[in-house]
């Protein structure tokens, strides 16, 4: 297993331990590199092959596709990459591997040949995935328990994933755009390899935070608490906590009971077949999603035989916040994809005489997350003191409203298009400005909430579970934005919003019956995790 030893930071900036800025400024660089290369993704795989920065010339539903299916498995992979630190290498030795992985993934990008392409977007999938789940965690590792400067701590340390994310989309988004694809591609490698200097020079100051420890499984297993965002590793606040002599199920215990009774081993058997057949017959997206949701049945079937009345009711929220995620992230993720078309084709972006490129917009997410994170977070902290409704769910339902509610504008985007054949920029200006101020309600609790009502003995299989549906979220966007070629970008912009905005307040409109169900995991909770969670949510994708 991997654990974090607290050390004594002799050496001190800013009041925190110098191994801190190490990990801020590999984050930083690590979240340069990727959301650089996803800004100018989509827009290189459509771009004309004729053009004097060529592109593939894909269809944009190809395009949206293989962007679906890239943002999806950097989510998965970051299961097996927690396993790996937890059981074999280490969380320290699992960044250095995920950052050498992913140095050589935006290099080989840089190369303009297909092989280079795919290998080098294999590479940085595994990249992500060693390196994302266990990064966040040695943040945590650098402060003793109880230490006052951790929560100040991590928000320094997510301000350096939103700088990431804010400079890269301007930079790798203009060099990419402009001057070429493929400088674009090793702008984000330059990125990365500086960061990868940064952590391995700066070894010193992180002496026993993230080392592998081998002995008994008295731990504290960190969770999740975005982004990305950007999808988002936990500082910890969220943590479960294994008394001695009480451990994590396996995951093989749990499959074996999925293959004894009649039903569940039924749907685990059918979950391939039914899955492919629809895929080759019907549509591959609607035979993945079948085929996840019979193995999703079989799982939580066999889980549901382990689990006492209290446990299952818990569970059940947990079901239904999982399909918040899925929703939340299926909308949300519109911006790398449908979004980034749009802003391409038809929004009209020239401002004093000069044309900004498309994927310069995908700054405007971390941007107004450092403006505004603090603010949202402070809101719902004094909502909490006043005694107001301030749950996790209900967080999490009016985050979904608000998100859905941006793509109005998209609408109003849409129908400008069609009547005078451009739109402006305004309406994707206040489209993420909604989609921010949605996310920082919402996902900096939905983990942290999931882990609560999650059993101790499931902890690592449930966060395991989360990272999965964030990423189905993200599948699920890209097959939406697919949709687009043939219902047109107006009913795509418009459903999206209605249905956020309807599954969102069914959540409230149910959310005594599901408080009843959590049997109490929020309650006699303060407000100081709330006001520190808003910074976390730099990295929701």
């Amino acid at each position: 297993m991997s654990q974090t030893h607290p050390v004594s930071p002799e050496k001190t900036i800013l009041g925190h331990p110098t191994g801190l800025f190490v990990l801020f400024f590999t984050e930083m660089w690590e979240r340069f590199s990727y959301y650089g290369m996803r800004a100018i993704l989509v827009l290189y795989l459509v771009g004309q092959t004729d053009a004097e920065n060529a592109g593939l010339g894909w269809t944009e539903p190809n395009a949206l596709k293989l962007y679906g299916w890239y943002t999806m498995l950097v989510y998965v992979m970051s299961i097996p990459g927690g396993i790996i630190a937890d059981r074999v290498l280490g969380q320290k030795r699992s960044v250095l591997i995920g950052g050498i992985l992913l140095c050589i993934g935006h290099g080989v990008l840089a190369v303009e040949e297909m092989w280079a392409f795919y290998t080098g977007l294999i590479f940085i999938i595994l990249g992500v995935g060693m390196l994302k789940p266990n990064i966040s965690t040695m943040v945590g590792g650098l402060y003793k328990k109880g230490d006052i400067r951790r929560d100040k701590g991590f928000t320094i340390f997510y301000i350096g994933i939103n700088l990431g994310a804010f400079l890269s989309s301007l930079i790798v988004g203009y060099v990419g755009e402009t001057i070429g694809w493929h400088y674009g591609f090793g702008l984000a490698g330059i990125g990365m390899v500086l960061g990868q200097i940064v952590y391995m020079t700066g070894q010193k100051h992180l002496v026993g935070v993230g080392d592998l420890v081998k002995g008994k499984r008295d731990e504290v297993i960190a969770s999740s608490g975005v982004g990305e965002s950007k999808g988002l590793l936990d500082d910890g606040k969220a943590s479960i906590t294994k008394s001695e002599g009480q451990s994590d199920v396996s995951d093989i215990n749990l499959f074996s009971v999925m293959l004894k009774t009649p039903w569940t081993l039924a749907c685990t058997i059918l979950a391939i077949p039914v899955g492919i057949t629809l895929a080759l017959y019907v549509n591959d997206s609607l035979g993945f999603f079948t085929g996840v949701l019979f193995f999703l049945l079989a799982f939580f079937g066999a889980m549901f035989k382990d689990l006492n009345k209290i446990e299952k009711d818990r569970i059940s929220v947990v079901l239904i916040s999982f399909a918040i995620v899925v929703v939340f992230w299926g909308a949300f993720e519109q911006a790398g994809g449908l979004m980034n078309l749009y802003t391409k084709n038809k929004t009209d972006r020239m401002l004093l005489g000069m044309e900004i490129p498309a994927s310069v917009f995908q700054s405007l997410n971390a941007a107004f997350i450092m403006i505004f994170g603090a603010f949202v977070a402070n809101y719902w902290a004094r909502r909490k003191f006043k005694s107001k409704e301030s749950s996790s769910l209900f967080k999490m339902a009016i985050g979904t409203v608000i998100m859905g509610s941006g793509f109005l504008f998209m609408t109003a985007a849409a129908a400008e298009y069609d009547s005078t054949g451009s739109s402006a920029m305004y309406w994707l200006i206040l489209a993420y400005l909604f989609h921010t101020i949605g996310e920082l309600c919402a996902s900096p609790v939905s983990l942290s909430f999931i882990t609560k009502l999650s059993p101790l003995r499931y902890g690592s299989i449930m966060m395991g579970t989360y990272f999965a549906m964030t990423g189905f979220g993200n599948k699920l966007a890209a097959t939406i934005g697919e949709s687009s070629e043939s219902l047109g970008e107006y009913v795509i912009f418009t459903g999206i919003a209605v249905f956020c905005a309807a599954f969102g307040l069914l959540i409230i409109v149910l959310l005594k019956k599901l408080k009843r169900l959590t049997h109490g995991a929020e309650d006699n909770e303060g407000t100081i995790n709330e006001e520190a969670e808003g910074f976390e949510l730099a990295d929701g994708e």
